[in-house]
Formats: C-alpha cells, structure tokens, sequence
C-alpha cells in the first residue's frame, strides 16, 4: 500500500475551509493551515497522516495563538481505526482540540468535535465507590504501577479474614464469623464465595476448600 503524505490531506482540508468562506493559507509561521475570516477568530488546522503525541503536542503549542485548533487525520477503514477515533476523540476534548478526518480516496472531509472549553463531568457514584474503597482497605497493600499480579482489594482483605477465622476454628456459621472478624458481610461473601475459598457445609455454616486454605499461604491477613 502507498504511503500516505501529511499534503495530501491540504487540499481536502482546504477546500473545506473555502467552502465555510474561510481565505485558507498553509505553513504559516509554524502552523501548517491557517484560516481567516471576517472578525472570526483564526482557525488553525495541524495535519497529520494518523493520530500522535506529537500531533497533539503541536496543537496545544497553537492554542496560545487562537482556540480555534483543529487536528486532522487521514481517514482509515475498520474497527481499529473506529477505536483509535472515539479515544483520540475523548483526548480532543479534554484539551479543548476540533478534530477533523480525510477519506483520501473522495476527499470526503469530516468535522467530528469542535472546539470548545472542557468541563468534565464528575461522577458521585465513582467517587464514592473509590473513597469507600480507600478507608476500608487495610494498610497499604500493593505497590503502584503493578500489572499482572493480584491486586489486594478491601473486599479481598474481607474474604482473607473470613478464610483465616474458618482455619483456626473450622467450619462456622456465618453470623459467628462476622461478629469474630468485624466483617459484617461475611455470610454473604462465602455464600457468593467470588474466590473459590468457602463451601457451604450445611445450612448457615461454612468451611474452607482447598484452594481457600493455599490462600492462607500466599498472603498474610492485614491487622
């Protein structure tokens, strides 16, 4: 497959802009398409042939000149290229960045986000959820930047105090459990038993598997 050029996309881009009655200019100081019109203020495009940091980095610079930036790509096919839009998509917005692509094919040009000042909307579930998460866990577990390896959560640290209660005392009912640990939804986490630690031995009463007791091993219980 050819190459694709970065001036490929000027001509589209520009005759886009005439058709908006814009007088449309290239490599102007350092921008690669300027655009006046009227009292409006200067629109500025970056051309790229694809989305990158360095894009990006180039339009933030622009900023200080005008808010009306644009970064515009060439046009790809297919679902990894729909992907890399709708996050570049969100990225734009954020930095207060217009995003336009190319189908180089027609020179079809396409505005999908303006720019504008961004106010992200905060998310008082998400927040909530994390903050209860933070004051119940214990201590300070993991190490940050980890991957690949089993993060310590609060409700983890729960299920370990459940699992190391049932060793020292056997199978025990579930209202016993959580009054001995200060876990109060232990009877419902070894119901749910999410890790494969408990099995119910009769009714109300639980008792550690195998695999429940080999997690006794891998992991000391947070105090």
């Amino acid at each position: 497959m050819a190459r694709i050029l970065e001036t490929e996309l000027y001509a589209p881009v520009k005759a886009y802009l005439v058709g908006q009655g814009y007088e449309v200019k290239a490599e102007v100081g350092a921008a690669d398409i300027v655009a006046c019109r009227e009292e409006a203020e200067p629109v500025i495009v970056e051309l790229k042939t694809g989305f990158t940091l360095s894009l990006f980095h180039q339009a933030i610079a622009r900023q200080s000149m005008t808010d009306a930036v644009y970064v515009a790509v060439a046009r790809g096919s297919g679902r990894r290229f729909q992907q890399a839009l709708k996050h570049n998509l969100k990225l734009a917005r954020r930095l207060g960045l217009g995003v336009i692509t190319v189908r180089l094919a027609d020179g079809f040009v396409e505005v999908h986000l303006d720019p504008a000042p961004y106010a992200p909307r905060k998310s008082s579930r998400r927040k909530d959820r994390l903050l209860r998460e933070f004051s119940r866990r214990v201590g300070d577990p993991n190490t940050g930047g980890s991957t690949r390896t089993t993060l310590v959560t609060a409700y983890r640290q729960d299920a370990m105090r459940c699992a190391a209660h049932l060793h020292a005392n056997g199978p025990c009912r579930g209202a016993d459990v959580a009054k001995a640990t200060g876990v109060g939804r232990a009877t419902r986490m070894m119901a749910d038993d999410h890790y494969g630690w408990f099995e119910r031995v009769e009714r109300g009463i639980y008792g550690l598997t195998p695999k429940g007791r080999e997690s006794l091993d891998e992991k000391t219980v947070g105090a």
